[in-house]
């Protein structure tokens, strides 16, 4: 028995294949498997590229059939696109698998952490949040794309730096803090001079995940320089994201708690790697909305692929070996009950 897990992002995807004794036996990487950015066809061959190369690392013939595999991937939240990846599989590459379960990336990073459920922020190039009840039920809240959502994210955090520094220069609304350094990482990040320069990056060589990539600079500059302005685009991304868990706060199943009381909150993608910057803003949140739960925030230590092959595995009940405590750390604690002044001071960590 070989099961299978896709870790589906809007940048990169990554493949596991499990073991009967769930030992990861072959692994792959891949580019981007949203169906809104290369159709379903296109997810489809990258998928079976990685299936391919994952096979030959576990040492699997490649007209073997998996077991099953999970698609957790990034965009499929719709279950007639996700019936039609399904089919278009089944039909142009039909040794991938004997059985699919494709659904949102932010499900494998749950089931990568329990079997019951919980929470989980992706904060990546996009974001998303979502809680899984014990019964089965999902909520969301945001993971619409740029044009409309991603709050929070790298794109989202570039976007607002770019546009701070556009206002300020055309004088419409003045920045408070200190705009140079800002402008000159997105000049040099983009390769250009003057405001016109960066338009034909706007429109005609628009691309989401070069603006993402300008987060990481910018970020670089908030921790090094204590540059003021890039500080408060991460404050303010971390309210965001905070903002985003309490929005759910009614549809938590209290079964849903632990023994403690704490709600385990999975943290998924690149903008968590700055919880420094982020933490300000989202502990005030959680303060300022009086969120009543305490929070376990998690860090993965294995890929979200992993969760996607226990996906697969519990929805067929086939036996699939693990150890959750095994596939992360907890790097913050927030306790509801505390009286805190914005810095974290009422987290453990």
């Amino acid at each position: 028995m070989y099961i299978g897990g896709v870790e589906g992002g809007a940048t990169h995807s990554t493949l596991v294949i499990c073991d009967a004794a769930g030992a990861v036996v072959g692994r792959a990487k891949g580019p981007s498997t949203n169906h809104w950015a290369v159709g379903i066809a296109g997810v489809a061959e990258r998928i079976a590229v990685m299936v391919r190369t994952a096979k030959q690392e576990a040492q699997i013939p490649d007209d073997q059939q998996l077991t099953a595999i999970g698609l957790c991937l990034s965009g499929a939240e719709a279950d007639d696109t996700n019936r039609e990846l399904e089919v278009y599989l089944r039909t142009h590459y039909p040794t991938v698998a004997e059985r699919y379960v494709v659904c949102s990336d932010t499900i494998g990073s749950i089931h990568a952490v329990s079997q019951v459920g919980g929470m989980v922020i992706i904060a990546g190039t996009g974001s998303n949040t979502l809680l899984r009840n014990p019964d089965g039920s999902t909520h969301g809240c945001g993971g619409w794309g740029h044009m409309i959502g991603d709050e929070g994210g790298a794109w989202w955090i570039s976007r607002n730096a770019i546009k701070t520094v556009f206002d300020h220069l055309d004088n419409l609304m003045p920045s408070k803090l200190p705009i140079d350094r800002a402008w000159k990482l997105i000049q040099e990040h983009f390769g250009v001079r003057t405001q016109h320069d960066l338009l034909d990056h706007c429109y005609g060589r628009f691309c989401k995940t070069t603006y993402a990539g300008l987060c990481a600079k910018l970020a670089r500059c908030a921790l090094e320089e204590a540059d003021p302005l890039c500080r408060a685009l991460f404050e303010e991304a971390g309210v965001m994201l905070a903002r985003s868990v309490c929005a759910l706060q009614q549809r938590i199943s209290p079964e849903l708690l632990d023994h403690s009381g704490e709600l385990g909150v999975v943290c998924v993608g690149s903008v968590w790697l700055s919880w420094e910057l982020l933490r300000p803003g989202f502990v005030l949140e959680l303060h300022d909305r009086r969120f009543p739960y305490d929070l376990r925030l998690l860090r993965l230590k294995t890929t979200m692929a992993v969760g996607a092959a226990y996906l697969a595995a519990d929805t067929y009940e086939l036996p699939l070996p693990r150890t959750y405590s095994d596939n992360y750390d907890v790097f913050y604690t927030h306790r509801a009950s505390a009286s805190t002044n914005g810095n974290g001071a009422n987290g453990s960590k």
